[in-house]
């Protein structure tokens, strides 16, 4: 029992861990562990992850996605978001998604994280936070998958993308767009240019 209370005195309500992490104040870490979700101490989220609940009057605080994701990883380089960011942008996207995306360096596929689906999607490069400039590109780049009519959608974008910081946006590009975005951006790039030589 000492070792248990040892093991509790040492988690942060509202964080999340992984039976690694847990290890090092405990000496029989799935006999503790059992013992503390059935107890209802701790939450378990997925295989090896575990979840210490916040409580407020309102009940118990479900986990923060990015501390998921985060203990899932064992790694902080990675960008949450969902296609709904998208209707941020003011180019027509309204659907809603009930859909997390992680662009990340490690893991590929759909993993169930306390109770909620996540895509993992391998990329080699996203940057820290999202922007408008990266969602605008991220939008091009997964216009296939989105309900809303593409042809309606891409216009608005055109238009949007004029109204950005130039220099930024083809930038992202670069760094983001895949063949689509940059075809459909660099039309805009050259017809911005062609109007600067004409005036």
């Amino acid at each position: 029992m000492k070792t248990l209370n040892k093991l509790v005195r040492h988690l942060r309500r509202g964080s999340v861990y992984r039976r690694a992490d847990l290890e090092q104040w405990s000496n029989a870490v799935d006999r503790h562990l059992g013992e503390l979700v059935k107890n209802g101490t701790l939450q378990k989220l997925s295989h090896g992850l575990y979840y210490y609940p916040k409580e407020t009057v309102f009940g118990l605080v479900p986990p923060d996605e990015a501390a998921l994701v985060r203990s899932f990883l064992k790694d902080d380089a990675f960008l949450l978001t969902s296609p709904n960011a998208y209707n941020t942008l003011g180019v027509g996207t309204t659907q809603l998604y009930n859909k997390r995306v992680v662009y990340n360096h490690k893991r590929h596929g759909e993993f169930e994280l306390g109770g909620r689906t996540f895509f993992f999607h391998l990329k080699p490069r996203f940057p820290k936070k999202l922007t408008p400039e990266f969602l605008l590109v991220d939008l091009v780049n997964n216009l296939k998958v989105l309900a809303e009519d593409p042809k309606e959608v891409l216009s608005k974008v055109k238009s949007k993308a004029k109204t950005m910081e130039e220099r930024k946006l083809k930038k992202t590009v670069k760094a983001y767009g895949g063949v689509k975005a940059k075809k459909v951006f660099g039309s805009v790039f050259n017809a911005t240019e062609k109007r600067q030589y004409a005036s």
